[in-house]
C-alpha cells in the first residue's frame, strides 16, 4: 500500500469513529436539528471502503482450522442480506431527503457486510448452504424496527466479544485489523437507530404513541423468541434463524471470562467505540441498563 493510499485509508477510519455536529448549543429531542444531526452523523461518517480490494490475511494452520470450524457463517451471511433488504424498504418509503438518504446508506452498508462476510468465506474455504430468497417485507416500519433492535442488542455482545478474540489471540491481529471496520459500522448504525426511535416517537401525534409503544414492545417479544430459536438451531428448511451477525459467535471465541467479566466488558467495549461522536447524540441505553443491573446481582 502506497503512503497516499494508507493516509486515506486511515483518515476515512478516524472519521468514522470521530464525529461532532457543527451547531452549537442543544439540540432538542425530536426537532429538524435532530434529524439533521443524527442523520449527517452516519453520512457524513461512512468509509468507503470497499470489499472487493480487501487485502485477506493470510492465516496460519491453527488460526485458520479456528476459523472455519466456527458455526456462525449461514447465519451471519443470511442475516445480513436480510438486514439490508428490509432497511432499503423502509428507506423506499420516506419522503424526506436527508432521512431517505441516512437510510439508503444504512442498507448499502449492511450489503456491504453481507459482501465482506462473502469474500471472507471464499477467501478461506468457508462452504456455506445455499441462501435462501430475501423477499421485501410486506410491513417495512415493523422489518426495519426489528433490525434496529435486533443490532442494538447484538452489537453490544459482539463488542466485548470481538474484544476478547482480539486480546486471547483467538483471532490473528491482521484478521481483526481487517474485519474492524464492520463492527464499527454497527456502532454507527446503532447509535442512528437509537436517535431515530427518540425523534419519530417524538414527532408522531400523541394520539398515535400508543400503539407505537406496543409495536416496540412487540419487537422485543419477537426477538426474545428468535434468539430461544438461535438456542434450538436451524429451521428443517436450512434456512439461518435471524440474528445480527457478530453476536452468532459463542463465548469460546475469546477469552475464558466469567459471566460478569464478560459483561463488564461488553460495557467498556460499547463506552469506547461511542465516545467518538457528537455527546449530544442519545445512544442506545436499554442493553447497557440491562447490564449494569445484573452485575448487581453477579458475584465478583
Amino acid at each position: 500500500m502506497s503512503d497516499t493510499s494508507a493516509a486515506a485509508v486511515a483518515e476515512a477510519d478516524h472519521v468514522m469513529r470521530h464525529w461532532q455536529y457543527d451547531v452549537q448549543g442543544p439540540v432538542e429531542i425530536g426537532s429538524d436539528s435532530h434529524k439533521r444531526m443524527f442523520c449527517r452523523m452516519l453520512l457524513e461518517s461512512h468509509n468507503p471502503y470497499k470489499p472487493a480490494v480487501i487485502e485477506w490475511p493470510t492465516l496460519p494452520p491453527d488460526a485458520l482450522k479456528r476459523l472455519t470450524a466456527l458455526p456462525i457463517w449461514d447465519i451471519a451471511v443470511q442475516t445480513e442480506g436480510r438486514a439490508s433488504i428490509r432497511v432499503a424498504t423502509y428507506a423506499a418509503t420516506i419522503q424526506d431527503p436527508l432521512l431517505r438518504a441516512a437510510l439508503v446508506m444504512d442498507g448499502e452498508e449492511e450489503a456491504r457486510h453481507k459482501v465482506v462476510l462473502s469474500r471472507l468465506v471464499e477467501a478461506y474455504g468457508i462452504e456455506l448452504a445455499q441462501e435462501p430468497p430475501y423477499p421485501a417485507p410486506k410491513d417495512a416500519e415493523w422489518a426495519w424496527m426489528k433490525t434496529g433492535f435486533s443490532e442494538c442488542i447484538d452489537s453490544f455482545v459482539a463488542f466485548g466479544l470481538f474484544r476478547s478474540a482480539q486480546r486471547s489471540g483467538y483471532f490473528p491481529e491482521a484478521l481483526v485489523e481487517t474485519f474492524e471496520p464492520v463492527i464499527q459500522e454497527e456502532a454507527r448504525h446503532i447509535l442512528f437507530f437509537a436517535n431515530w426511535v427518540a425523534w419519530y416517537r417524538r414527532t408522531l401525534p400523541f394520539w398515535k404513541r400508543p400503539w407505537f409503544y406496543a409495536r416496540v414492545a412487540a419487537v422485543w417479544v419477537t426477538l426474545i423468541w428468535d434468539r430461544m430459536a438461535i438456542a434450538r438451531g436451524i429451521d428443517t428448511d436450512g434456512v439461518a434463524r435471524d440474528a445480527n451477525f457478530p453476536a452468532t459467535g459463542t463465548a469460546d471465541i475469546g477469552e475464558s471470562l466469567k459471566p460478569r467479566d464478560l459483561i463488564a466488558l461488553c460495557l467498556e467495549e460499547d463506552a469506547r467505540r461511542m465516545g467518538g461522536y457528537d455527546k449530544r447524540l442519545l445512544r442506545p441505553t436499554f442493553v447497557p441498563k440491562l447490564a449494569r443491573f445484573a452485575l448487581r446481582f453477579m458475584k465478583a
